[in-house]
């Protein structure tokens, strides 16, 4: 069986950029053995699936997401390159697709002025008990400590986040899929980082779906809608978001780092 594969820096404007994600076309759904296999071996943060489904009046797919140990319920980066590779290869004529996921959301998407942009349900933090010791976690004491899927600490400054060293086994160890760590950004509204040892990704370069939670936290703290974002990882990525409520906008850009064929 031959399989078609790209990697895709999602979140960049050139390669080397944003955040790598390995996306695989399918026709048909392979087993989710297989599919765990493959994103095992890539060992990328995410590989992303997606089969054709027919709907009336839209391009609609099915799409899923591993990670190298395991499969999970949203996925901004890889979201953003699965359109990418629809969008400038696959169906060039499409400016609006449709992504139906396993939990049952659906998630439009279009491309606008140069950039994709991703509607995904948003997931505001808050507070929970039982999370564990997220300072011990970080090394670093957070003004405020929050959650929604991911554990959510909130410093005074973009220095601090930039300073953070995590003990990723104590991260790991913390009751929550990842770990947000963010701030006020000094030349954008707010900036991050992601941890997400126990899913194989100890730092996520730029992580779409902790802006899930990002973005309604930072848009009733500043208290505008529209906000500019920044993830400081090594690699770094931008995104432009907006909040509308029950639902928020990501979007950013993509580049096609590389083709090949998996044979299995």
């Amino acid at each position: 069986m031959d399989i078609p594969i790209y990697q895709i820096d999602a979140f960049a404007d050139a390669v080397f950029k944003g955040n790598p994600a390995a996306v695989c076309p399918l026709e048909r759904w392979l087993s989710d053995e297989v599919m765990q296999d493959i994103a095992a071996e890539n060992n990328l943060s995410e590989t992303a699936f997606f089969v054709p489904r027919d709907e009336d009046g839209a391009a609609a797919y099915g799409l899923r997401w591993f990670t190298p140990v395991s499969e999970i319920d949203l996925a901004g980066h890889p979201t953003l390159a699965a359109a990418f590779l629809i969008f400038s290869r696959l169906d060039p004529s499409l400016d609006r697709i449709r992504f139906h996921t396993k939990i049952g959301d659906v998630l439009e998407i279009t491309r606008e002025d140069g950039l994709i942009v991703m509607d995904f349900p948003a997931r505001p933090p808050a507070p929970r008990p039982g999370l564990g010791d997220v300072a011990a976690a970080l090394k670093a004491n957070p003004k405020e400590v929050l959650a929604a899927r991911d554990g959510f600490a909130v410093f005074d400054s973009e220095d601090q986040i930039l300073g953070l060293s995590p003990d990723m086994d104590k991260v790991a160890e913390l009751d929550c899929l990842g770990l947000i760590a963010t701030a006020p950004g000094l030349d954008c509204d707010f900036v991050s980082r992601f941890f997400a040892p126990g899913q194989g990704v100890p730092e996520d370069p730029v992580t779409g779906s902790a802006h899930c939670t990002l973005v309604p936290y930072w848009a009733e703290r500043i208290g505008k809608d529209k906000l500019h974002a920044r993830q400081l990882s090594k690699r770094g990525g931008e995104l432009f978001c907006e909040n509308l409520g029950g639902r928020v906008k990501i979007a950013g850009g993509a580049v096609l780092f590389m083709e090949g064929t998996i044979r299995l």
